[in-house]
């Protein structure tokens, strides 16, 4: 394999976790959102503010591997 191509492996292997944790997060705000619609504005705002946090973790996946090769 290519360095080029390991890093794209990494890459794949780096979105995992962001991917997961995007997922759980989206569902959690929509059940709190089902229980109590009334925080539905505060539950949207805090999930973007995390969803952001997540993403830039990923990014911080992708740049690295292309860093260290």
């Amino acid at each position: 394999m290519t360095s080029a191509a390991l890093a794209y492996v990494g890459y794949g292997l780096a979105t995992l976790g962001p991917g997961i944790g995007i997922g759980i997060m989206v569902g959690k705000t929509q059940e709190g959102t089902a229980r109590q619609p009334e925080v539905a504005g505060r539950l949207f705002t805090n999930m973007i503010i995390g969803a952001g946090m997540v993403e830039a973790l990923a990014l911080i996946g992708f740049v690295i591997p292309f860093v260290v090769k």
